[in-house]
């Protein structure tokens, strides 16, 4: 049986099975279990340095990581950690079988490092465009619901010129995506992505309903010298979200984040009736990347707890 038959027949008999247990026309006796007002992922740049400085793990062990030590069910894949795999059928299976297996949900995979998809150079954009082709197809395969990219442009040229020829990229590219029925989504990542305003222009340009962003709560560095209110950026981005990134670089005594007040960051979030995932994403160096992921847990379920 091929995958996709497989898929079918499981489709059909969790059909079959959810109607035998519908009581129809009678009220629920048992208590409806309420649903959090969000989700909580794991980033795997969160672990960067354990996979890449320290070699104690591998992005195969990243699932079984991610559900026995913090308890967490959905994972966001880092494509640098498998930069050779994207094609290669086998790895991805048994990703596939790692991730099913430890009952951890496959939410997007970060894409980097496959050009700008605003280059200047057409031939060059056109290439970028193409390259990440072959990772919108491993997160089909994966179940994620997103690949999430940037919007690089070489910072060549104007702030309307810019925004244009990001657009036309992420547009080629999430016209792939939409025959995947995948998402392509941008995270403010430095440069004018990281103004949000420019951000949420270039997503007016786009105007596709799979073309969103990933807000990130601290990726608003513009250049050396100028910073973007956080706050407002992801005011500004939250209208065409389809994922958040938690990022988180210091605690308090208290357990706060030092740079983001979380309580008021998850009401912006939440004030455009979103209730997705909220991906972990720890970057910090005062404590190790495990208690980093461990107290960025803590604190999102302390806001979510409060704010229920």
């Amino acid at each position: 049986m091929n995958r996709r038959s497989f898929l079918q027949t499981s489709a059909f008999a969790a059909a079959a099975a959810g109607l035998s247990s519908v009581s129809f026309g009678c009220k629920s006796t048992g208590a409806v279990a309420k649903k959090p007002i969000y989700k909580i992922s794991l980033a795997e740049w969160s672990l960067h340095r354990t996979i890449r400085n320290e070699k104690s793990m591998t992005n195969l062990d990243f699932p079984k990581v991610t559900r026995r030590e913090f308890d967490i069910d959905a994972v966001e894949f880092v494509n640098q950690f498998f930069m050779d795999k994207a094609r290669d059928e086998n790895y991805l299976k048994e990703l596939d079988r790692i991730c099913k297996g430890e009952g951890v949900t496959s939410v997007l995979i970060m894409c980097d490092g496959e050009g700008n998809l605003g280059d200047p150079d057409a031939t060059k954009q056109k290439q970028a465009v193409l390259n990440h082709h072959k990772w919108a197809d491993a997160a089909k395969f994966l179940g994620c619901h997103s690949i999430r990219v940037n919007a690089a442009t070489g910072n060549v040229g104007s702030f309307e010129e810019q925004q244009a020829r990001a657009a036309e990229g992420l547009a080629s590219l999430s016209t792939y995506c939409a025959k995947l029925d995948l998402n392509c989504i941008v995270e403010n990542h430095g440069g004018l992505s990281s103004n949000g305003k420019w951000l949420a222009g270039v997503m007016k340009r786009v105007d596709m309903k799979n073309c969103g962003t990933l807000p990130d709560f601290g990726n608003f560095r513009i250049n050396q010298t100028e910073m973007y209110d956080r706050y407002q950026g992801v005011r500004e981005l939250m209208p065409y979200a389809k994922s958040v990134s938690a990022k988180t670089n210091d605690f308090d005594v208290s357990g706060n984040e030092t740079n983001t007040d979380y309580v008021k960051m998850m009401k912006i979030v939440l004030e455009f009736g979103y209730h997705g995932f909220v991906g972990i994403e720890y970057e910090g160096e005062s404590v190790s990347e495990y208690e980093g992921i461990r107290l960025t847990k803590k604190l999102l379920e302390s806001v979510r707890t409060e704010l229920s």
